[in-house]
């Protein structure tokens, strides 16, 4: 007899979330945030969680959302919908950077944002080495884990390219694409299950 393959139960090994881990959302997640999302988790512990979602961009760019970074003119991402009037940034400069968090594998959150303003201003930090986010993720003391219960995210550890580098609408699908399991599959889900 022949195992029936179920292709949104995930599986228990893909459920467990960690700092430096990312969350990649089940592909009808009826969330307007989060739906068809990755998110890079920068913290996990018995007290919540935060991340930034990795693949939103905002028609806004940074040199007119803060003073001081006129000559960078990247588009911001959409970090999540908590704080969404804060800047946050991801980076691999922890090097340079006062006060930078490591999160995992050369990835690094936060830090004094006069330095980062002086890196930019001097060519010392190219566009490829660090994103800014407006707002965060956040989940609050087991609520992200429920949210595995029901199904909603896959959780994987990916390469720091696909978190500094991959920042279109494109990223979900082309992640989903590189696994070589069932998750796959799901990149070529239409947005809406009416649209099969």
């Amino acid at each position: 007899m022949q195992q029936e393959l179920d292709l949104f139960t995930i599986m228990p090994e893909d459920k467990i979330p960690g700092k430096g881990k990312i969350l990649i959302s089940e592909p009808f997640l009826p969330d307007t945030f989060f739906n068809r999302s990755i998110v890079y988790l920068t913290d996990h512990t018995l007290q919540g969680s935060v991340g930034f979602i990795l693949n939103k961009k905002i028609d806004l760019k940074l040199s007119a959302a803060i003073e001081g970074f006129d000559d960078w003119d990247e588009e911001l991402s959409m970090g999540g919908p908590v704080a969404p009037d804060t800047l946050h940034y991801l980076h691999n400069k922890g090097d340079l950077i006062p006060n930078s968090v490591l999160v995992g594998e050369n990835i690094f959150w936060g830090g004094d944002i006069d330095s980062i303003r002086d890196l930019i201003s001097s060519g010392k930090i190219k566009k490829s080495q660090i994103r800014f986010f407006l707002g965060y993720s956040g989940w609050s003391a087991g609520q992200l884990e429920r949210e595995l219960k029901e199904n909603s995210w896959v959780i994987a550890k990916v390469n720091p390219e696909i978190v500094m580098n991959n920042r279109g609408n494109d990223t979900w699908k082309r992640v989903l694409r590189s696994f070589k399991n069932k998750y796959r599959m799901w990149a070529e889900f239409p947005d809406s299950p009416e649209m099969n």
